[in-house]
């Protein structure tokens, strides 16, 4: 018989509750079970659970499987400073306000052509300048009799 220590789900709607328990896999999660070894109320901050951590190493021994979220309480159970620093730690990452991203101003386009070969001249610089303006000449005005 293969055996989980797993969480069954007691609670109203929207305030659930939940006891640790040692139960047969095959078994429904709200179903029969061997023993209860502990609870845990998640909406509660703080030290929100209680287990029977000799129990539950007694049934570790013998073979059965903790879930992964009884096993993350049975880790905070065991080392309780070191679940209350993460949580200090993960309650200052969501105080601090995030950081805006600075803009980022776009830089120049570098060539990857070799350094030896100028650049190609620019329109500008290819057309020769407009000869300056000529001189009137002497002549008289043209007339209009």
């Amino acid at each position: 018989m293969a055996v989980a220590i797993r969480l069954r789900r007691e609670g109203a709607l929207n305030r659930p509750y939940f006891k640790v328990v040692v139960a047969d896999t095959r078994s429904p999660r709200d179903g029969k079970f061997i023993e209860i070894v502990g609870t845990y109320d998640p909406k509660k901050a703080g030290q929100n659970s209680t287990l029977k951590l000799d129990r539950i190493e007694h049934w570790i021994g013998k073979g059965a499987q903790p879930s992964d979220t009884v096993r993350s309480l049975i880790k905070k159970t065991k080392n309780p400073e070191a679940a209350a620093k993460k949580a200090a730690a993960v309650a200052a990452k969501k105080a601090a306000p995030a950081p805006k991203p600075e803009p980022v101003e776009a830089e120049p386009v570098t060539s990857s052509a070799p350094a030896a070969i100028e650049p190609a001249a620019t329109p500008a610089e290819t057309t020769p300048e407009p000869p300056p303006p000529a001189e009137p000449s002497e002549a008289p005005p043209p007339s209009g009799s």
